[in-house]
């Protein structure tokens, strides 16, 4: 009896094409197309920084201005080099923080919490609204000398200050963002029998999210803002203290190293917040550019 052997050729298609079997899906390579992202927007986005400190080099170097009055970013990094060694910088930059979190919890909290109230309540904006809209049109300077009357120059009127500062933007796009909610959700939260509490926090708050984050970027630089000008005009600690101390001393390194931190702390927060928007916010199909 002989031995049949099977068939060992693969199976072809038409044409002679081998087919692949029924449900099997092509493997796919991780890309690295992500990364390449990342690194190009990082690349253009240090490209004109790092042209300005070449250009500031050489005209040191050059000796075209006065280094007392612009000095070269060699001697601006050594400084800083020397403040980070002896604890000077850390000590002072972790007391502005500290001042700048804690006003912004007060104000941008109270924002964010009188933003959606009047925002969800018609009787809520007419009795609250035409005052706070009064006081935001108030210059914060110009209230500066009652707050140093009423609080001294202690924290409390710098936390203060910082709050009131940090208010306004959140509770004007808080109450926007709950105004331009569709109405037609709120009918299906009728349906569903929502109560206010709930329609706030599963409702209103998702759909307004856009306008709150926009908010709390702006919170955070007036936040900033607010803080330079509250350790400018009296303190004996931080940042906005060590800039007025060396303007005092003629050390305009010192002016230009707590200059550079505000805006090195300020870019970071922002783009937390926005990473925070990215991840928040993925559902939205806006224009990327």
């Amino acid at each position: 009896m002989s031995l049949v052997k099977a068939d060992s050729k693969p199976d072809l298609g038409v044409g002679g094409v081998k087919q692949k079997a029924v449900g099997t899906l092509p493997r796919t390579r991780p890309s690295g197309k992500k990364s390449r992202t990342i690194w190009r927007k990082a690349a253009l986005g240090s490209a004109l920084p790092i042209l300005v400190l070449a250009i500031w080099q050489y005209i040191s170097a050059r000796e075209l201005v006065d280094p007392m009055l612009f000095p070269a970013p060699t001697a601006i990094a050594s400084t800083f080099y020397e403040m980070i060694l002896s604890g000077e910088l850390i000590d002072n930059l972790e007391i502005s923080v500290l001042r700048a979190v804690f006003g912004f919890l007060l104000g941008g909290g109270a924002g964010l919490l009188l933003g959606m109230t009047v925002g969800m309540f018609n009787r809520a904006e007419e009795l609250l609204d035409p005052t706070v809209q009064m006081i935001r049109t108030i210059p914060l300077l110009a209230i500066t000398p009652l707050f140093i009357l009423w609080f001294g120059f202690g924290e409390t009127s710098k936390v203060l200050m910082i709050a009131m500062g940090s208010f306004f933007p959140l509770y004007v796009n808080t109450f926007l963002g709950v105004r331009n909610v569709d109405s037609k959700l709120f009918d299906v939260a009728r349906v569903l029998e929502f109560g206010r509490f709930k329609q706030m926090i599963r409702l209103v708050l998702p759909a307004a999210m856009p306008n709150v984050l926009l908010g709390l970027r702006l919170s955070i630089s007036v936040a900033w803002l607010v803080l330079v000008v509250a350790e400018l005009m009296g303190s004996d600690r931080g940042v906005g203290y060590l800039i007025q101390d060396a303007r005092s001393y003629l050390r305009t390194e010192v002016v230009f190293i707590g200059i550079l931190l505000f805006a090195a702390v300020g870019k970071l927060t922002d783009s937390l917040v926005r990473l925070l928007e990215r991840r928040l916010l993925k559902w939205q199909d806006s224009f990327k550019g």
